[in-house]
């Protein structure tokens, strides 16, 4: 098996490269970058822009999986612009290694598997989302998803089985969510935001990349959950990275309203409740490693 990989240098993609060349699986990437290509054994890097539809079609040789992890951060303000491009980026990605691989005389390429969040679920305090649920979210995010997952969905007229992970809250040590909820808690000055009663479905960042693994590796078709088996509430991940660090947390709750005024439409990310469940992930009989909060933030903060 040889994987390619689009989104290879992020945060996610930097963990699955490890991942798949831990367990001796050749990886090919894509990169917009001319001078991140490398070209190592079992490890090589292709040039392509989705934003002009532009790919190296030799990224495709001897691949049977391709990883979609590519996309802009959704993380700063969603002014219009940025709204188009958060968008465009997951569909253009998606078409340009579409059209790449519809252009091939032939290809041995038999599975993708893409990203998608689990932001298309309705903000909710008391629902528990699995895959079967059909409630899709009015606002920007959720609808970003559903053109996200669309586009994935269209390569199964090459012949291509699909299989798309809706990941959730990514728990890293460098990068992502987890060092901007410690930095504020570390001086002192930490607190939960708006209610702190808003469910976060988290994952840890090897479990993850774990997981993404065990998709490929079983060729698995059809929605997933990417998230832990215990979400907890806002209040409770604050309360947990402070006892770790052993600080207090004496400031009151941050205002839905002061975060929409600094934030904007991206507050969204902040306030939103989604309580997800991994059970059919965990039927399949992938394991997890990191299950309680406490253990996954431990882990990132040693």
């Amino acid at each position: 098996m040889k994987v390619l990989i689009t989104g290879a240098t992020g945060l996610v993609g930097s963990a699955l490269v490890t991942e798949f060349r831990q367990a001796g699986i050749p990886v090919h990437y894509l990169t917009t970058r001319k001078d991140q290509i490398r070209d190592e054994v079992d490890f090589r890097g292709f040039y392509w822009d989705p934003e002009q539809n532009a790919i190296d079609r030799e990224c495709f040789r001897g691949v049977s999986v391709i990883v979609n992890l590519a996309g802009t951060s959704i993380a700063s303000r969603w002014t219009s612009s940025r709204r188009k491009k958060i968008q465009q980026s997951r569909t253009d990605s998606l078409n340009t290694l579409r059209k790449g691989l519809s252009e091939m005389d032939s290809h041995e390429v038999e599975y993708l598997l893409s990203a998608s969040a689990i932001g298309i679920y309705p903000s909710s305090l008391t629902e528990l989302y699995d895959e079967e649920s059909n409630a899709v979210d009015p606002g920007f995010l959720a609808q970003t998803v559903v053109k996200w997952e669309q586009a994935a969905r269209e390569f199964t007229a090459l012949g291509v089985s699909l299989g798309i992970l809706r990941i959730g809250l990514v728990l890293a040590g460098q990068g992502g969510a987890l060092p901007e909820i410690v930095r504020p808690v570390r001086i002192g000055v930490g607190a939960p935001l708006g209610s702190g009663q808003q469910w976060q479905s988290w994952i840890h960042l090897r479990d993850l990349a774990r997981m993404m693994r065990f998709c490929v590796e079983e060729r698995l078709e059809g929605i997933y959950n990417g998230v832990a088996p215990n979400p907890v509430t806002n209040q409770k991940l604050t309360r947990e990275v402070a006892s770790i660090l052993g600080r207090p947390l004496w400031l009151p709750k941050v205002p839905s309203w002061a975060l929409r005024m600094v934030l904007g439409q991206m507050s969204q990310l902040l306030l939103a409740s989604q309580r997800v469940s991994s059970e059919k992930m965990e039927a399949l009989g992938f394991e997890f490693e990191f299950k309680n909060v406490h253990r996954a933030i431990a882990d990132l903060l040693a």
